[in-house]
């Protein structure tokens, strides 16, 4: 449990010290300034900030538990994101201002002496509150990331125990301690720490859907290492280092890392403030080094203070009891925090921890309850693991997991209904298993849950032979145009290649090209001037956009033969090498929805015109590639979905009516030149569409389960 608990006990330890220290140098003050009667006004702000710090802590527990999956996947992550900046800023802001810590605090002590009661408790609290706002969100994010609670309340236990037997040892003198290679060691600790709740932060938002790249793994080690034994469980817990990374979580993390790390390092080099030593009380000895003018003038300031006391102070107010401040203090934001989790959505279940492991798989697996539930999915295996909630007759997924490392603990939100219900466990490079089936009654206002039927591999292999037959016709007919193209520059006859060019791009783009779907081939068929050093004059650029460029800006057909030749070429390569072309059945959905992604990135912005202002011709290939696509996949799409079909057909004619409406007798409208008000409702109607595609690759997504 250690390995969990550390992360928590350093913050705990850490920011239990700062508060104390603060706190000890509010009552030392205080007691030095005679006025002992106050310190309860201190007290008073001090537990209304844990108050305040208690309740944020379960207002966040409350919400994360009651969103749907992924956005309890967002809602981890941008806090995850959140408490990493806190804790930054804590440790540069500690470095920073330790020197007048002290001094700062006696002179808002002497003021608020000077105002009254309230001031003095607003100075506490607001002193403590940070402190303790800043712990609850990272305690919170160290309890999601471990999966559990235990180990990291139990760290942060003891830590805060600790840092107030040091605080109290430190004010009474009793104890020495170099505050400043404290902070300094903590500080780094931290950073350390805090690199890897943002790498986790990352894989958050990654798998809600709000940062792409959860699939692009910087290293799998998951078959090398074992995730379960002591050694990885201890890094992973102390550092957030899993056995299995994405790309985006080890640049976020090393990019953190060697930035704040090198940036502390320096500051430390560089002898910034020293954390400041705590004012001892009234009845110690003062040092010996003290002048009696330096005695003289602190007694005249406390005097000065305790005056100050006595004539503004005045009596208590009739009719209001001294308890009433204190109660109300404690009392409002526990009472606020009881009032949003009121007013939530209480209807979700608490969670249960379900094993997922080749053996174990579904072990916890109770009869739930109707409603919307979250399971606590715990991989006690050694492999990384896909986790499916299916109903076991149809193998329907109610709810899904993927890439579960081994040793982690993820949150898996699912609404259930009435009917059977399974887990099946997906470990990489072994086979599936499926738990025994329970049987739900009953639902109450919950009957029935929508599943998403499982797509495999054998269901997209008909569309992905006729999509390829598609392509393989497709590029017959370009290799003609190409070849004519290539005949009139020879030629010289400029006029017919400008026609033949727009007639062989625009069957170049209705084939799908996009996102690499013909590797490096479609670089150098159809590559933009973007990146090279030269632009349009680099040698690197070639194909269509290079070939237009020279088209109209007036270069003789010496200068375009070398471009139509080298285009003629890389195209018939193309044809030839397309039917051998290793294609991955998992790309056929996601390739409707990229077309459109590049219309709008290039296309729609203009940024791809060479010169013919012929941008929404490629656009209105662009959307006849897609819908050549999306018919290929109807069938699977209307098994799953039935309306988006009809919403995604409605969405490609308004498209294309506005395209449409673009090319008049004189030719193509560039894109500039669209009127405001077309160019906007192009955008738009394109935009609309792009989401009405998004849920495609989620329903056609091929799982382990199926």
């Amino acid at each position: 449990m250690w390995d969990e608990a550390f992360p928590s006990f350093l913050i705990g330890l850490r920011e239990g010290l700062e508060a104390g220290l603060i706190v000890s140098i509010l009552v030392a003050t205080l007691v030095r300034a005679g006025q002992k009667a106050r310190l309860p006004q201190v007290w008073t702000g001090v537990a209304a900030a844990l108050a305040l710090s208690l309740s944020f802590g379960a207002v966040l527990t409350f919400t994360a538990a009651n969103l749907s999956g992924h956005a309890q996947e967002a809602f981890g992550g941008v806090l995850s994101l959140i408490a990493v900046g806190f804790v930054t800023a804590m440790v540069f802001w500690m470095r920073r201002s330790a020197r007048t810590l002290s001094a700062d605090l006696k002179e808002k002590v002497q003021a608020s002496l000077a105002v009254g009661a309230g001031a003095l408790v607003l100075t506490s609290f607001l002193a403590v509150a940070r402190e303790g706002l800043e712990t609850s969100l990272f305690l919170w994010t160290n309890v999601r990331t471990a999966g559990e609670s235990t180990g990291p309340l139990l760290g942060a236990a003891v830590g805060l125990v600790l840092s107030t037997v040091l605080c109290w040892g430190l004010y009474r003198r009793a104890l020495k301690m170099n505050l400043t290679r404290f902070f300094t060691i903590t500080g780094a600790g931290l950073i350390v720490v805090a690199a890897g709740v943002l790498g986790y932060g990352l894989r958050d938002l990654q798998e809600s859907g709000l940062l792409g790249g959860g699939g692009t793994y910087a290293f799998d080690l998951s078959g090398h290492l074992d995730a379960s034994s002591w050694y990885a469980t201890l890094v992973q817990g102390t550092l957030n280092l899993t056995v299995t990374m994405t790309v985006l979580q080890v640049v976020g993390y090393v990019a953190y890392l060697g930035v704040v790390m090198t940036m502390f390092i320096e500051g430390v080099r560089g002898g910034a403030g020293a954390p400041a030593s705590v004012p001892a009380p009234a009845s110690a000895p003062a040092s010996a080094s003290a002048s009696a003018s330096e005695k003289g003038e602190a007694a005249k300031g406390e005097a000065g203070a305790a005056g100050a006391v006595v004539e503004d102070a005045g009596p208590v107010r009739a009719g209001r009891p001294r308890w009433v401040l204190p109660t109300a203090l404690v009392a409002v934001p526990v009472v606020a925090a009881g009032a949003v989790i009121a007013v939530s959505d209480g209807k979700q279940e608490s969670s249960a921890t379900v094993t997922v492991s080749e053996r174990d798989c579904g072990k916890g697996f109770g009869t739930p309850r109707p409603g919307q539930q979250v399971f606590q999915m715990h991989n006690t295996g050694d492999k990384v693991s896909e986790v499916y909630l299916v109903d076991p007759g149809s193998g329907a997924v109610y709810g899904e997991i993927e890439g579960l490392a081994p040793g982690t603990t993820r949150a898996l939100t699912a609404t259930i209904g009435s009917g059977d219900y399974a887990w099946r466990c997906v470990p990489t490079g072994g086979s599936a298993v499926t738990s025994a089936a329970v049987r739900v009654t009953g639902g109450g206002e919950v009957k029935t849950v929508k599943a998403v039927k499982p797509v495999s591999e054998d269901d997209l292999k008909g569309p992905l032979d006729s999509y390829k037959e598609y392509v393989n016709q497709g590029l017959a007919t370009l290799v003609a145009q190409t070849r004519k193209l290539h005949d009139d520059v020879h030629s010289g006859d400029l006029a017919t290649a400008r026609a033949d060019w727009l007639t062989a791009h625009t069957q170049y783009a209705s084939l799908g090209a996009a996102y690499g779907t013909f590797a490096d081939l479609d670089g150098k068929i159809d590559g933009r001037p973007d990146g090279l050093a030269d632009k349009v004059r680099d040698s690197g650029f070639t194909g269509f956009l290079r070939l237009e460029y020279g088209l109209w800006h007036d270069q003789p057909p010496a200068d375009l033969t070398p471009v139509a030749d080298e285009l003629a070429q890389n195209v018939a390569k193309l044809a030839q090498d397309f039917p051998g072309q290793d294609f991955d059945p998992a790309d056929l959905p996601l390739r409707a929805h990229e077309i459109l992604e590049n219309t709008l990135q290039f296309e729609l912005t203009g940024d791809t015109d060479m010169g013919s202002g012929t941008n929404l011709a490629t656009a209105q290939a662009n959307l006849a590639g897609t819908q050549e696509l999306l018919t290929l996949l109807r069938p699977l799409l209307d098994e799953r979905d039935p309306q988006l079909p009809a919403r995604v057909d409605a969405g490609v004619k308004r498209v294309g009516d506005l395209l449409a409406a673009a090319h008049g007798p004189e030719g193509w409208t560039p894109v500039d030149r669209l009127p405001a008000d077309a160019r906007r409702k192009l955008n738009g109607a394109t935009g609309q569409l792009l989401e009405d595609l998004a849920p495609v690759p989620a329903l056609l997504e091929i799982r382990k389960a199926a």
